[in-house]
Formats: structure tokens, sequence, C-alpha cells
């Protein structure tokens, strides 16, 4: 016969288990990225962030985390287009939502 743990047991265990899933949370969650200003040179926040050549297109270049990116619209399907300045120097789209 199989019993259930005693009540104190089994309160211990769920806040074991509370305080493991708010730890995790506050762990796992992205850091707060917001959507590019148009006319502002937004700092990037992501790890790392592809430049293309149309939005979704081809890779031309990768900005990363403290890089710079000029927004100058239109946003299209989730990217933004302006000037990724470093080492990629040159207009292209970018994921926004990606900015510190």
């Amino acid at each position: 016969m199989v019993t259930s743990p005693s009540r104190p047991v089994r309160a211990a265990r769920f806040g074991v288990a509370a305080a493991t899933a708010a730890a995790l949370l506050a762990i796992a969650s992205p850091a707060q990225a917001a959507n590019g200003t148009i006319g502002v040179r937004e700092t990037v926040c992501a790890d790392s962030l592809f430049v293309r050549t149309d939005p979704g297109g081809a890779w031309m270049g990768t900005l990363y985390a403290g890089q710079t990116f000029l927004v100058q619209g239109p946003r299209s399907g989730g990217y933004i287009y302006g000037f990724a300045y470093g080492h990629v120097n040159r207009n292209g789209w970018v994921q926004d939502g990606w900015f510190c």
C-alpha cells in the first residue's frame, strides 16, 4: 500500500518547487529589449543580430551586443531598415525588438 507524504512534507516540496520555478524564470527570461525608434541610433541588446539585404533576406553582416544601428524605417514583417555601424557599416534590415 502506498501512502502519501504528510502535509508538512508536501508543503515543503511545494515551497522548494515554487522557489525553483521562480529562479528559473528569472534566469531564463530574455532581457527586456525594445523596438527601434525611427530617427534614433539604437544600441543592440541581443548577443548577435543579423543584418540582411531584405526583411528575412540574405545575411550581409552581424551586429553584436553594444554595437549601434540607426533606425531609419520602414518596418516590414518584424524587421526594420536602417544603417548598421561598426564593421558592417552599411544599410540593411534587422529583426526589430532587440534594442536596449
